[in-house]
């Protein structure tokens, strides 16, 4: 995440709280506060596929302070203050990979999966093969069909959203 011209760590961006029915409640906090205290936010993820169908895997940044080298299906972070889950997730798109889309919002849904309980608006995007990954969030990315990432799931450590976020990606699309 950048502020200005600083780097911050994604734990400390201000997010809203919001309710068991994903209702921004008007209450402001850090987002390290709000994971420590277990409280309820939003977070927009992207499921990435190339023109070819293949989907987006990347490695964390082993400098991030949260799941730092693990895997991820998705991309994204914290909707911040006033953002929708549409704008959060072009913005991270945008700031991780340098690529400039609007993602399609297909559904959202309450994660327990992940450091703390949040709201995951999960996102869909067609993005160029070759992205400009920034280095201090992505250590490698590649590009994986759905039969090498079902397998890549079961070999390589992925964040707990990686494999919540998939399969019920998976699901929505075969529904």
């Amino acid at each position: 995440m950048s502020v200005g011209s600083a780097k911050v760590s994604v734990v400390d961006e201000l997010v809203e709280r919001v309710d068991d029915q994903d209702r921004v409640l008007g209450v402001v906090v850090s987002r390290r506060q709000a994971v420590r205290e277990g409280w309820l936010h939003r977070v927009a993820v992207t499921v990435c596929r190339d023109e070819r169908g293949r989907i987006l895997v990347h490695r964390r940044s082993e400098q991030l302070s949260r799941f730092p080298g693990l895997h991820e299906v998705v991309v994204g972070g914290a909707v911040d203050v006033g953002e929708s889950y549409e704008q959060a997730a072009a913005r991270e798109l945008a700031e991780e990979l340098g690529v400039r889309v609007l993602p399609r919002l297909l559904f959202t849904f309450l994660n327990r999966s992940g450091s703390s309980p949040h709201w995951l608006g999960v996102h869909e995007a067609v993005v160029p093969d070759a992205v400009a990954a920034d280095p201090d969030e992505v250590a490698w990315y590649g590009w994986l069909t759905e039969p090498e990432l079902r397998s890549a799931l079961l070999e390589w450590r992925f964040t707990p959203d990686s494999h919540e976020a998939f399969s019920r990606y998976l699901a929505f699309r075969t529904a």
